[in-house]
């Protein structure tokens, strides 16, 4: 078994889609637009075959969807660059960037080198090896 993919709700659907592609060699599909439900969406491809799909409503007022930080802070997607140098280096591009570096980069009790930011949307990422 294994994580075909996770989902997350955004109201910035391009710019969530353009921060993937951009920092994490993300490959989003097309565009797919739910006409019944309302909802578009993209699924990113990583090499990993593992897939993070982003979704926005096409109707509903921003207030009604829970992004980011509104939701739980425990939630976050972990991303393995490979290496701590590579940690370092995306760490240091993103926060350049203007993105929030939340902690790190540092060495976890249980003995992982990772750093967290926030997405545009306030989502945490473990930037990790």
């Amino acid at each position: 078994m294994h994580i075909e993919h996770i989902a997350i709700w955004t109201n910035q659907l391009e710019q969530m889609r353009e921060f993937y592609e951009n920092y994490f060699q993300a490959r989003a599909g097309k565009r797919y637009f739910n006409q019944t439900k309302q909802i578009a969406s993209y699924f990113l491809n990583f090499s990993s075959s593992a897939r993070l799909e982003l979704m926005t409503h096409l109707i509903v007022p921003e207030a009604d969807t829970l992004t980011g930080s509104q939701s739980r802070e425990n939630f976050h997607i972990a991303i393995s660059v490979g290496s701590e140098g590579a940690v370092d280096l995306l760490t240091e591009q993103i926060q350049n960037d203007g993105y929030q570096v939340v902690d790190g980069p540092r060495r976890t009790g249980d003995g992982y080198y990772e750093c967290v930011i926030l997405d545009p949307d306030g989502n945490r990422v473990e930037i990790t090896v």
